[in-house]
């Protein structure tokens, strides 16, 4: 098939990856704009165009591809069969959508209807969901609301975090693309399935909501603490420092003499415990401003919490 691919993060480089193995035309590539990152500020190439560079695939950046009527009247004349969009991170105008003989595919890391939107996979760990999977479909000029075309499941892990999910997630969606693509070409636009009204949505992660509910159930918490890691982390207040907190468990210890929020145990034998709206959670790995993450046993060893 000639196919037009827009992504822009690492998640997006397998299904690429994939497409080009297997020997699909990939007339161009498009993924957003370059940007400053890092400790240094330097400008990075993002993953796709890194990807994309290095097989001599034609790569655009454009700022708006809303706005920028050129591309789209570039895209136009390369007639592409397929365009494959995978967290590509801009909407889609209709010039666009109507491009492609068999329409715009996208790649979505969950079993939609539930989590539409910007983290997904995220959403998906933090809700406490068993199974997620990718879910390809043709778009439509809605967040995440057109028709869908396959669903692939896994299960989550008792310990996935948003790192190992992601990279499962990434390996998966490789898959989904050239099965769907073969499904695309078999039966042409067919075999769509409407999505049901019973939608979740699944909104951009902000710092400030890695911030922990000691009022919320041990699980819950666990759950965020997995759900932001390895980004943009979980935190509490310790003596007045922000506590990056990368692990927890749950504790079979039990003590309503302490209200949540409150530190039960800290030290180097027993670890960091605080009371939650149902339990204890031990907090396993943790990371104190300007030191390296590391348990909380350890941390203890050489340093004191006072409660």
């Amino acid at each position: 098939m000639n196919i037009v691919f827009m992504g822009t993060p690492d998640f997006a480089v397998e299904s690429l990856r994939k497409l080009y193995e297997n020997g699909h035309n990939i007339k161009a590539v498009i993924s957003q704009p370059d940007r400053k990152s890092g400790r240094g500020m330097n400008v990075t190439p993002t993953p796709v165009k890194e990807y994309a560079v290095s097989k001599n695939l034609p790569v655009y950046q454009p700022e708006r591809i809303r706005k920028d009527t050129e591309l789209i009247e570039k895209i136009k004349s390369m007639k592409p069969d397929v365009i494959v969009v995978v967290a590509f991170g801009q909407i889609l105008p209709q010039s666009i959508l109507d491009i492609p003989k068999y329409g715009c595919v996208n790649v979505h890391g969950s079993l939609l209807p539930k989590y539409r939107g910007a983290a997904p996979i995220q959403w998906a760990i933090i809700n406490g969901e068993e199974v997620t999977g990718v879910t390809t479909m043709y778009m439509d000029a809605g967040m995440d609301t057109g028709d869908m075309i396959e669903k692939y499941e896994i299960p989550i892990d008792y310990n996935d975090t948003y790192g190992t999910l992601y990279e499962k997630l990434k390996v998966l969606g490789g898959k989904a693309i050239i099965n769907t693509l073969e499904k695309i070409a078999d039966a042409g636009i067919g075999g769509r399935k409407k999505q049901p009204d019973d939608f979740t949505m699944a909104p951009m992660i902000e710092k400030e909501m890695g911030e922990i509910d000691w009022n919320k159930t041990s699980k819950e918490i666990r759950n965020l603490v997995r759900g932001f890691n390895p980004m943009p982390g979980a935190y509490t207040i310790i003596n007045g420092e922000k506590m990056k907190v990368w692990q927890a468990e749950l504790s079979e210890i039990n003590d309503e003499n302490y209200k949540p929020g409150e530190i039960v145990k800290a030290d180097s034998k027993d670890g960091l415990l605080i009371k939650t709206g149902d339990g204890i959670l031990e907090l396993t790995e943790i990371q104190m401003p300007n030191l390296k993450r590391m348990t909380a046993k350890e941390y203890l060893r050489g340093h004191k919490i006072n409660f």
